[in-house]
């Protein structure tokens, strides 16, 4: 049996000591699991889920705490102390993550956040991480049109953010597909909107075409029915207005405008729209 180091792995108890209980780890021997992280009840024989990770004595140690990262994962860290060798970052754990500053783009700082990867280091065998982003990702594979991805707000950049999907691809999320704040470190949903002959690939944040109408349109008759039926932004307000009350753009607004008066839903006035009375 073969464990992974920063990783969750299920291993047999095999014997109770006074400071923590043994398990089974196999090629690598018997892995402590220190006496706080102990379930109240147990048995020798049974198997607990735990997470590897290597104490200060760079001994392979076991715990039933969640880190926020685990090797092969990007996450949003913060710096929690700096020496002469590098940042330790929380991650979650007793021990922080250490980050060597030849994987900082740039000198990191106590109390600041970085987008980092998480890796085993294949000379030291030590869980490490990496703010060198771009040679952990991968080239775009298994993705098609629309399809609904988990992303990771990485940086902002004169055309919009790139995200990180899927925690394995690049992306980009231009600026006019953006209908709320966005962050470095924000974690949400998205859609691929394109994927280019170059390799690169767009995201948004919402559904696209027909569905993102649909979807809107009912939104929309949501917010007449519980404001009174009565919505003042019609064909000539301003994009920012309809962007800053509904997140979507004027032209998702007139599509699911005419949607819902197609359908007999609402009237279209000077004032803007109303809803039909539903008596």
């Amino acid at each position: 049996m073969r464990i992974l180091l920063g990783d969750y792995n299920r291993l047999t108890i095999v014997k109770t000591v006074d400071f923590g209980i043994y398990l089974d780890g196999g090629e690598a021997g018997e892995i402590l699991l220190p006496s706080r992280y102990v379930p109240q009840h147990y048995e020798i024989g049974q198997q607990l889920e735990v997470f590897l990770y290597l104490d200060q004595e760079e001994r392979i140690v076991a715990t039933t705490e969640h880190p926020l990262a685990k090797v092969g994962d990007f996450a949003y860290l913060e710096v929690a102390w700096v020496n002469q060798f590098g940042a330790f970052l929380n991650w979650g754990l007793m021990k922080d993550l250490f980050c060597p500053f030849r994987e900082q783009k740039k000198r990191m700082e106590k109390g600041h956040s970085y987008i980092v990867h998480v890796h085993l280091d294949p000379d030291s065998y030590r869980i490490m991480a990496s703010a060198k982003i771009d040679r952990y990702l991968e080239a775009p594979s298994n993705l098609r049109l629309h399809q609904e991805v988990d992303l990771l707000v990485w940086q902002k950049t004169d055309l919009g953010f790139k995200v990180i999907i899927d925690n394995r691809y690049a992306g980009l999320v231009y600026d006019d597909q953006v209908f709320r704040p966005l962050h470095t470190g924000d974690r949400l949903r998205g859609f691929i909107d394109a994927l280019r002959p170059d390799g690169k690939v767009d995201v948004t944040l919402q559904h696209t075409g027909r569905r993102l109408t649909e979807d809107f349109a009912e939104q929309l008759l949501d917010y007449l029915r519980h404001n009174g039926g009565i919505c003042e932004l019609g064909d000539k307000s301003d994009p920012e207005l309809i962007k800053e009350r509904f997140q979507v753009s004027k032209k998702t607004y007139k599509r699911a405008v005419s949607d819902l008066y197609k359908r007999r839903l609402i009237l279209i006035t000077d004032n803007g729209i109303q809803l039909v009375s539903e008596d």
